[in-house]
């Protein structure tokens, strides 16, 4: 991003009034807000993740991992850690200034009947139906969201098209949402974004940019479609690979092994494979749709 989209304050003091730490009986950095508790787990594999548990009333020093049933992302360490715990207790607070307001309304949307309802403000309305939910928007509101973004329905769905409604009010949002939301701009809509700001993004701040380049990159070469540990070879993992990695294709699909250690390190868009180190493999396969095709035996 360009210098000028960046902040050159040094980072605030977090805000943990509210927030009590402690470290639990089996030994995790744990913390408590109001009626949640966080922990930092550490899996049996190794990684360290968010969890997360409601109306749990024992105090922090009692409690266990079987205590904690939410998984709320990775965190690096236990500074990443208390960093999570402050930024969910900032959004904690700024909730209780606003003044939302839950209801239920008979009402149709793109998703199923309505189950219930936030209204934000006159005419920005939240609905939940009992498999998906989104935003509503009156006429008026939905002529203030910016052209690149706005949509020919007065509908944005809950997953991605929330954030367009977050940062056009962002006075109805919290901090900690409105991050999200500018987050999910860049990552889902990153030519609307520099369009909007006057900035270009640079690799690693866009996700749907950088899969585009990826895609770019790579459009000649083998990516894996399906992986599976192999059977027949301990420490391998058979891949299945067509070019593009386009998964809609099963034309030319060839199958490699892989190093299973190296193929556990693969780019987040997919694993290339390298003509040079990868060897085709024609043995019996791992597959089960692949045992009875050519040499998969």
């Amino acid at each position: 991003m360009t210098g000028a989209l960046k902040s050159s304050s040094a980072t605030p003091t977090p805000d943990l009034s509210g927030v009590e730490f402690a470290t639990s009986a089996d030994g995790m950095p744990v913390a408590r807000i109001d009626d949640t508790v966080l922990a930092m787990v550490t899996s049996p594999s190794g990684f360290v993740f968010l969890a997360s548990a409601v109306f749990v009333r024992r105090p922090l020093a009692e409690l266990t991992r079987a205590d904690f049933i939410g998984h709320d992302g990775r965190v690096a360490d236990e500074d990443e850690f208390r960093a999570r715990v402050a930024e969910i207790a900032g959004h904690k607070r700024d909730l209780a200034e606003l003044n939302r307001a839950r209801t239920r309304m008979s009402m149709s949307t793109p998703w199923g009947g309505s189950q219930m309802a936030v209204i934000y403000t006159e005419g920005v309305v939240a609905h939940s139906t009992a498999g998906h939910g989104g935003f509503h928007l009156s006429a008026d509101r939905n002529a203030k969201i910016h052209p690149l973004l706005r949509k020919d329905t007065p509908w944005y769905e809950e997953d991605c098209e929330w954030a367009i409604v977050a940062i056009t009010f962002p006075d109805l949002f919290t901090g900690y949402e409105r991050a999200a939301a500018e987050k999910t701009i860049r990552n889902t809509w990153p030519d609307a974004w520099e369009a909007i700001h006057g900035a270009k993004l640079a690799e690693g701040e866009s996700w749907a940019r950088d899969r585009r380049a990826f895609d770019q990159r790579h459009a000649a070469d083998y990516i894996v479609t399906s992986a599976i540990l192999s059977v027949q070879h301990p420490g391998m993992t058979e891949v299945v690979a067509v070019v593009g990695g386009d998964r809609r294709s099963d034309d030319d699909e060839r199958r490699f092994l892989v190093p299973s250690d190296e193929y556990a390190g693969r780019d987040r868009f997919g694993f290339v494979m390298d003509p040079d180190r990868h060897a085709e493999y024609h043995g019996p396969s791992s597959f089960i749709g692949w045992r009875g095709r050519g040499d998969g035996s």
